[in-house]
């Protein structure tokens, strides 16, 4: 066989496994369609995380259940990355929540949380050192530990300040306004921003005495998964 055509057939044989393998990373990649119901499915969801979130002390293991039941990497267990190239000295309205003076210590981690490769949440946590156990304080300051991992032996408790979606599928008045005259074709995919519902929360220990401040961000990535199959 003349060279030139053993070229040819070599380009040819490697650009088909080039749009083979595009194919499967395109079908690994969850799409949803742009329909009156895939949004209003998408919003059950979002308000469904939202209240078990708010439902339970640990944000982590919430995350984790989440991450299982729908399938969202393997091993389905949340596991944190460290971000250790920001810092966020704690202003007086994160001591304020604190209940620590001026000159207290207060740390400061930020964190990804993720199943498998996917970011479900970027979480912010401003914590008081004096207030845990020096074992939890190593934890904290030598690996990425998630911080309700770290601290799960005080049985803390934790309190909501605020709870926002910061998307929402459905315009206001949806329930109310007649369903449109054409529905959009199932190939238009939903635009899913990246960022989808935000929680602020203190955790304080049995006794009240807060010792952490959580600014926690819920990706697009908890939605990473095939819409409901239509009946």
């Amino acid at each position: 066989m003349r060279r030139p055509v053993r070229a040819a057939l070599l380009s040819a044989f490697l650009t088909v496994l080039f749009m083979a393998g595009s194919r499967v990373t395109e079908a690994a990649q969850p799409v949803w369609p742009d329909t009156r119901t895939a949004r209003l499915e998408a919003l059950v969801l979002l308000e469904t995380l939202n209240a078990d979130l708010l439902s339970h002390d640990s944000a982590t293991l919430t995350l984790d259940r989440w991450c299982k039941a729908h399938g969202l990497g393997q091993p389905a267990v949340i596991v944190a990355d460290r971000v250790r190239d920001e810092d966020k000295p704690a202003d007086d309205a994160v001591r304020a929540r604190l209940g620590v003076g001026p000159t207290e210590t207060v740390g400061y981690r930020r964190v990804r949380l993720r199943c498998g490769q996917r970011v479900l949440s970027l979480a912010d946590n401003w914590y008081v050192p004096a207030r845990l156990s020096p074992e939890m304080n190593e934890v904290l300051a030598t690996t990425d530990t998630a911080f309700g991992r770290a601290v799960q032996g005080l049985h803390f408790q934790r309190h909501t300040l605020s709870a926002d979606l910061l998307w929402q599928p459905l315009p206001a008045g949806w329930e109310m306004a007649p369903l449109p005259a054409s529905v959009p074709p199932a190939s238009t995919t939903l635009a899913i921003p990246d960022m989808l519902i935000r929680h602020q929360a203190v955790l304080t220990l049995p006794d009240g005495t807060p010792f952490s401040l959580v600014v926690e961000t819920y990706t697009r990535d908890v939605l990473a998964f095939p819409p409901p199959p239509a009946p």
